[in-house]
């Protein structure tokens, strides 16, 4: 297994967490190195182990980390303490001055983040309506723009973005592309395969997929000095992920493909019901036809279309809210990519600010019965006309 990597499928590689088998003990498990700190060698080098404190590196995230970049086709991968510590990593790894370019509707906190955070730091952060390409290419700039940071599906609009054409546009201008992945996770998309220069994942989310561990990571296309910034960045932080939670997250990949595959069938199931359906005006799911940037997501989106979608209910905001409280299989929770349904109404979450319509219900369909799903939603509907 260890020692014909390349004719596997990354099914297989993930299954098997690479083929990898404890030298010393024959454990098909990779254990637990819970130390921070390293023997030095006798001249107080650390030429021997190469190891010098866990604040910059562990045994424990070497495997997870390597299965991640196996699967994302890169040069280079590092786990975090959360997504929000992966994302903001490679802003910081910028300078003060720097032009960046962001989606107009994306992850609520990182947005956040963008506003109050990297704006008084120094970036210069401008939002686009990253789907857009000739938004885009109106918002690069040229020889100052140093990143251009898109989400292919986007939270919770799932627009897609056409990765390889949003590459060319961030590598004309002399800047990188890096692309948050969480929604989509390398079985679905593998963005640096598109020209993208890094990924980004919350591995809370489907990397981990059992909802028990906060956990982010980025992986690379190009190991060069700015990877090493991003580096310094996580080190200099301290932004790392614990043993137990890279150990978790090493757990939850090696059943990445068939969760990713259950939950993107079920989801496919649950928005053609709905789309259509009286008490629904819109549904968001790049497999539908209908979707706007449907023929994108059919080119760089495998093995299905994803696990989430969103609902736009007909009766507003009060017929949102009443759903969410009549489910009895989707549970009302902020999160996503684990194998249970979840069920959240956005507008409330993300508060006043938020560009998110208030009829908008999230849904991150797990693997459960996609009837009992479907069911479940519909009775919910049907209380909820009661209700309101």
């Amino acid at each position: 297994m260890a020692g014909k990597p390349d004719s596997l499928k990354p099914e297989t590689l993930a299954a098997n967490a690479l083929g990898w088998i404890d030298p010393n003990t024959g454990a098909i498990v990779p254990p637990i190195h819970p130390s921070t700190t390293y023997l030095r060698d006798p001249d107080n080098s650390y030429g021997t182990h190469g190891r010098v404190y866990s604040r910059a590196d562990n045994p424990t995230y070497d495997q997870v980390e390597a299965l991640l970049n196996r699967l994302e086709g890169g040069q280079g991968a590092l786990v975090f303490s959360s997504g929000m510590a992966a994302a903001t990593a490679l802003f910081m790894a910028l300078k003060p001055g720097d032009h960046v370019v962001a989606p107009s509707v994306m992850y609520w906190s990182l947005r956040n983040w963008l506003i109050d955070f990297a704006r008084p730091w120094g970036l210069d952060v401008e939002f686009v309506p990253s789907a857009d390409m000739e938004a885009l290419g109106r918002a690069v700039r040229p020889g100052k723009t140093a990143l251009v940071w898109i989400e292919s599906p986007s939270n919770p609009m799932w627009d897609v973005t056409d990765i390889q054409a949003a590459s060319d546009i961030a590598h004309a201008a002399g800047a990188r592309l890096a692309v948050d992945s969480t929604s989509a996770s390398p079985v679905i998309t593998r963005p640096l395969a598109f020209g993208a220069d890094y990924v980004m994942h919350a591995g809370t989310k489907y990397l981990n997929g059992h909802s028990d561990v906060i956990a982010g990571a980025l992986v690379t296309a190009a190991a060069d000095d700015h990877w090493n910034r991003i580096k310094g960045v996580r080190k200099g932080l301290g932004a790392v992920l614990g043993p137990f939670e890279s150990w978790l997250l090493l757990r939850g990949m090696r059943t990445l493909y068939p969760r990713v595959r259950t939950a993107s069938a079920n989801a496919l199931d649950v928005a053609r019901y709905f789309e259509g359906h009286p008490g629904v005006s819109e549904v968001l799911y790049p497999g539908l036809q209908s979707h706007p940037q449907h023929d994108i997501a059919r080119r760089q989106m495998t093995d299905g279309f994803g696990g989430m979608l969103s609902i736009r209910m007909s009766g507003g905001v009060a017929a949102a809210v009443a759903v969410a409280a009549h489910t009895e299989v989707f549970t009302r929770a902020t999160s996503l990519g684990g194998v249970e349904s979840l069920i959240e109404h956005r507008a409330s979450i993300e508060g006043a600010d938020t560009p998110v319509p208030d009829d908008l219900l999230r849904l991150s369909v797990g693997i459960e019965d996609a009837e009992d799903l479907i069911r479940d939603l519909i009775q919910a509907i049907e209380k909820s006309r009661s209700a309101v």
